[in-house]
């Protein structure tokens, strides 16, 4: 699904999406597309204003908006090499080399929601996709990831869907964090299977996985969270909180006292939420 090599690397808890891509046109070309407003407006993801100079402002305008609704700085405007902005918390810096007569643009997306690179490294592979279009004096006829596809193929690139074991304070616990690819009332009839939960009767299926008893439900919010007992002393909770792009972002947490045998259980759960993830794709 996605030829590119693309990376993602992880330090002092930020990420950084690097992605290149070689384009048959120069400098200049590529400067201006990735610069003026009346370019931006035909690949990026909003409408952009800026003033293109160390420090200026830029802002954000999205469909539906009557004003930016996120606003950043310009960093770095190195005509026509370096153009770099902060964007919220994120920071973006576009570079353009020379080579064989065309350009390399590499984008260097940095932030703090490393679950999220899946969905921002689809969205950007489709802008990108669209400024190559544009410089080629195509009609612009790119697609948004509406069937997910390419975004399960960075999440497996990146190795973004392996869950954790953790000791806490008070014993330890499986994490679990994957950004899905519907919305959450979809998620959440698929966990359901119609047998909507109600406090104190067992959980529904769904919500368990091969070999893990399941106590009666302690909490529930639909569509947005699930917890049951399933020890004197454990929990298991399902969290569908706000996500990046595609649908809700699921945490789930299984916990347990000080000799709970997490790294037992945690395949379970893996291969639990790859098969929700599966269904949700095929959906």
């Amino acid at each position: 699904m996605n030829p590119h090599s693309d990376t993602l690397t992880t330090a002092d808890g930020r990420t950084a999406l690097r992605m290149e891509r070689r384009l048959a046109h120069p400098p200049r070309r590529v400067w201006e597309a990735i610069t003026q407003p009346a370019h931006l407006a035909r690949w990026f993801p909003s409408e952009v204003t800026v003033d293109l100079r160390p420090g200026g402002a830029i802002g954000f305008l999205f469909p539906g908006d009557s004003e930016p609704g996120m606003t950043g700085t310009v960093t770095d405007a190195d005509e026509p090499h370096v153009f770099a902005f902060t964007w919220g918390e994120d920071h973006l810096r576009w570079e353009i080399t020379p080579e064989d007569g065309g350009s390399l643009l590499t984008l260097v997306h940095t932030f703090g929601d490393r679950f999220g690179a899946a969905s921002f490294a689809s969205g950007w592979h489709v802008c990108m996709t669209a400024l190559a279009q544009l410089l080629d004096g195509e009609k612009i006829d790119v697609s948004r990831d509406t069937g997910g596809e390419l975004h399960e193929a960075y999440l497996a690139q990146f190795d973004l869907g392996h869950g954790v074991v953790e000791d806490t304070g008070d014993g330890r616990r499986i994490r679990l964090e994957r950004q899905l690819v519907r919305p959450a009332e979809t998620v959440w009839a698929e966990l359901t299977a119609g047998a909507e939960p109600l406090k104190g009767a067992p959980a529904p299926e769904g919500f368990t996985a091969d070999k893990i008893p399941s106590g009666p439900v302690t909490e529930v919010d639909a569509p947005h969270l699930l917890a049951y007992a399933w020890h004197s002393e454990g929990e298991v909770r399902w969290h569908l909180t706000k996500g990046t792009g595609h649908g809700p972002r699921l945490v789930l947490t299984q916990t347990g006292p000080r000799d709970f045998d997490a790294e037992a259980a945690l395949p379970a759960w893996q291969s639990r939420v790859d098969a929700l993830a599966a269904h949700l794709l095929d959906d």
